[in-house]
């Protein structure tokens, strides 16, 4: 379970606000994640495996990567 840990800052008009600080929770997970088990069928399986290759290997960006002029 993860604390959630709200810290006071100041907003840019000047007012104090309340936000949250760090949400993660620390160290390494006790069970593998086991991700094939979220899926219903192969086809499923597929498409997740090839818009993850999509996402690391393109040499064109998707959704809010792409940019406007190249770094």
């Amino acid at each position: 379970m993860v604390d959630e840990k709200k810290v006071k800052k100041e907003s840019w008009t000047g007012e104090d606000v309340e936000v949250l600080g760090e949400t993660y929770a620390e160290g390494k997970p006790d069970t593998p994640v086991l991700w094939r088990k979220k899926f219903k069928n192969r086809e499923e399986m597929l498409k997740y495996l090839k818009s993850g290759e999509r996402y690391w290997f393109s040499d064109d960006w998707y959704g809010s990567e792409k940019r406007k002029t190249p770094a």
